[in-house]
């Protein structure tokens, strides 16, 4: 097989495509959050602090050099929400599989297991051999 049809094969399962919707649904979100952070939360922020742009907070340590503390503040919040995003999204998918997987048990009626199945049809023959006989 060459290498060319190996890698064609590779890009078309379904986890890679998979891999490559998430990939981009992931960057819309990335927007998304950005601009919640620096266009409502920071400002907010600012207006409680005085009326400063929060995102350009710093902490001068020299005339050259200064620590960004608005934007590593603005960093936090961010990953704060895409924490709270994620962990909404893995929680509401494992309630949804374990009530998927409730129902599947409930569906299935109890029957007997193979081995009880097996001991039946061993006696039903027993019971046959011993009325020949």
């Amino acid at each position: 097989m060459s290498m060319l049809k190996e890698f064609r094969e590779f890009l078309m399962r379904g986890n890679v495509i998979d891999l490559a919707v998430g990939i981009i649904i992931g960057a819309a979100f990335t927007a998304i959050v950005t601009s919640l952070v620096d266009d409502i939360i920071s400002p907010i922020i600012g207006l409680v602090t005085g009326g400063t742009d929060f995102s350009q907070v710093v902490i001068p340590l020299t005339d050259e050099a200064s620590i960004n503390i608005g934007n590593f503040i603005n960093a936090i919040i961010y990953f704060l929400i895409v924490g709270f995003v994620l962990f909404m999204v893995i929680r509401s998918y494992n309630q949804m599989m374990a009530r998927f997987e409730k129902k599947e048990e409930e569906a299935a009626p109890a029957g007997p297991t193979t081995e009880e199945q097996l001991v039946a049809a061993i006696e039903k023959l027993n019971a046959h051999l011993d009325k020949q006989s």
